[in-house]
């Protein structure tokens, strides 16, 4: 259901009792008893997980796959996705000027961007008490998958034009993408530009913030959101840069020290994050996950604009307890 985002996030702000968004949908796999790589089959699938996922947990936003393949796959590049693994891209696709110049941008519909579509049309009707935000890659994460995420670092230093042709080609697909998601009826994305997060400070710009802003210039409104995340460890000394981007809101990882963050950002713009989800969601207990909890809500909840989350996506094979005793705490905390 359409949605005016700009109050939703100006409600939140006001709000003395912020309902937690963890990135977490993964996991709704073992609840619905089958594997990833079959949750990401099929259309009504992903619906059905979504809708489940809603019923289990009262987050704020119901947010989509963070699936970082979907998008280079759709431009060629090679996709492992098996079993219970998040799908990941293998090789590399792009290393030459005569081939980057050879691409094609895809359409949007190609390869597995079709479902992911579809899946949030399906989605829309069948949650309704909360915004649907779709998942999509930044650019210079999708340029990475592309050239080969060692490679790009180099090129930005020694073949910066290289860089910026595979950029402008993948910045056109994402915004045709975004368009797609905003058609099928999702309140907004939540883009992942976790590679920008190791770029420095002089070049974090030219190669992600500038062509992100251009995204964002593109497709956000009043009814459709973006939300920018990066789980990079350099957030810190990236901030300036990542801000110009404009988005709604931003969401950061638990390499970096929320308190600080929140002291360098404007109190009008949501700040999320950012307890670990492997050490934490995965690998911990409901008890340490819940002093987790309590610890960053009491050194973070006095910011109006500080929404508790996990740092980055929560692997699919976390235990519901830890995911439950999660939201239990954030309850917690705001009863007291």
């Amino acid at each position: 259901m359409k949605r005016n985002m700009k109050i939703w996030f100006e409600e939140a702000l006001a709000a003395d009792r912020k309902k937690p968004i963890p990135i977490l949908s993964f996991p709704i796999a073992s609840k619905m008893g089958m594997t990833v790589a079959e949750l990401l089959s099929s259309s009504e699938v992903q619906a059905r997980g979504m809708k489940k996922l809603a019923d289990s947990v009262d987050s704020w936003i119901a947010l989509s796959f963070m699936d970082l393949s979907v998008e280079a796959e759709a431009f060629g590049a090679q996709v492992k996705c098996v079993g219970n693994e998040v799908p990941t891209i293998i090789g590399q696709l792009l290393s030459s000027h005569e081939e980057v110049d050879a691409l094609s941008v895809p359409q949007v519909g190609a390869a597995r961007t079709a479902i992911y579509v579809e899946g949030i049309r399906q989605t829309m009707p069948l949650i309704t008490d909360r915004p649907v935000l779709a998942g999509c890659i930044g650019p210079f994460s999708l340029t990475g998958r592309l050239m080969d995420i060692t490679d790009i670092f180099i090129k930005c230093k020694k073949d910066p034009e290289l860089v910026h042709k595979v950029l402008d080609k993948a910045t056109q697909f994402i915004i045709e993408y975004a368009k797609a998601y905003k058609a099928a009826g999702a309140n907004g994305i939540c883009m992942a530009e976790p590679l920008a997060g190791i770029l420095s400070p002089k070049l974090i710009q030219q190669f992600s913030s500038d062509y992100v802003k251009k995204v964002i210039d593109a497709v956000q409104d009043d009814e459709f959101a973006v939300v920018y995340h990066n789980c990079g460890n350099s957030v810190m000394h990236l901030l300036d840069s990542i801000l110009t981007c404009g988005a709604n809101a931003y969401h950061f990882g638990n390499a970096v020290d929320m308190e600080t963050v929140l002291g360098k950002v404007p109190a009008d713009i949501i700040v999320m994050g950012n307890i670990d989800p492997a050490s934490q969601f995965c690998m911990g207990t409901p008890e340490s996950i819940r002093q987790e909890t309590l610890d960053k809500l009491k050194a973070c909840g006095s910011h109006k604009n500080f929404i508790i989350s996990s740092g980055c996506d929560i692997p699919p094979h976390s235990p519901w307890e830890n995911i439950e005793a999660f939201f239990a705490a954030v309850e917690e905390f705001y009863d007291n």
